[in-house]
């Protein structure tokens, strides 16, 4: 028998460290061979792996997995999701918060509980996979949650409202209850005019029916803001606040989001 569990080489990966990744299960020899590409040591496919992986995780759900003594044979459905913009992305442009689904077929070598040479070949994008919730406790939900966040601090309102259900609610210290993705998406768009919202994950909890998330919230003012809800801003202030979200998911969307103050708003002049 080869001794390499599969199972635990993709919770290996899924953890989104390539360096150690590849020093468990990779030999020095190892070889790769794709579509468009092929390697000749494990230092090779590194450069490679730190590459596509710049601003983007890459996570691993098997579809179908066949073993024997000395290889593996899976179907894959690959999750790229994004925290940064990926314009070179290989299967196809990202920006942040965006979340592509790739079918490959991969067949890796064994030999003493190593990968000696990895054969890989893809779908286009997006064609005849299957698609996970988009939040949730496995590692690639809670990767797409950070990607929302960076959506949301980017201001792009199309991708971070794609993360709320049709009737989500919105429940703050300083504003009017909100309902609908609509109502929220325009909330902030409007506030983006004059005062952009960055937020700073502290620490999240998560399951699959929530999320709860210690977050430092910085309200950067772009122009004048004397009525705005933390605190009066001029232009070029900044105002910090530490918050505690509960986030209330259905069906992998975000249904309920119930906002506390956790701290005073610490004012950073211009």
């Amino acid at each position: 028998m080869s001794g390499f569990d599969y199972a635990e080489y993709v919770e290996a990966f899924n953890r989104g460290d390539d360096a150690a990744l590849i020093d468990r299960y990779f030999v020095e020899d190892f070889k790769f061979i794709g579509t468009t590409r092929a390697y000749n040591s494990r230092a090779e496919f590194l450069d490679f792996l730190r590459w596509a992986h710049d601003g983007v995780r890459e996570i691993i759900r098997p579809i179908t997995v066949l073993e024997s003594d000395d290889s593996i044979f899976a179907e894959i459905d690959m999750d790229f999701v994004a925290t940064a913009p990926r314009p070179d992305f290989p299967f196809g442009p990202l920006m942040p918060g965006d979340i592509k689904t790739v079918k490959f077929f991969v067949l890796y070598a064994l030999r003493d509980g190593m990968v000696t040479q990895l054969k890989s070949m893809t779908w286009p994008a997006e064609y005849h996979v299957s698609k996970a919730p988009m939040l949730g406790s496995h590692a690639g939900q809670r990767a797409a949650f950070h990607a929302y966040a960076t959506a949301f601090s980017g201001g792009d309102g199309a991708r971070f409202g794609s993360y709320y259900t049709d009737d989500v609610v919105l429940d703050l210290p300083s504003a009017p209850l909100l309902e609908g993705r609509a109502a929220i998406v325009g909330f902030y768009t409007a506030m983006f005019e004059r005062v952009r919202e960055t937020l700073s994950i502290n620490h999240l909890v998560v399951d699959d029916g929530g999320i709860a998330a210690d977050i430092i919230s910085t309200f950067t003012a772009h122009a004048d803001a004397p009525d705005f809800q933390v605190m009066p801003l001029q232009a070029g202030q900044a105002v910090s606040v530490r918050v505690f979200v509960h986030y209330t998911l259905t069906a992998g969307r975000i249904s309920h989001i119930k906002v506390a103050r956790a701290g005073q708003p610490e004012l950073h002049p211009a």
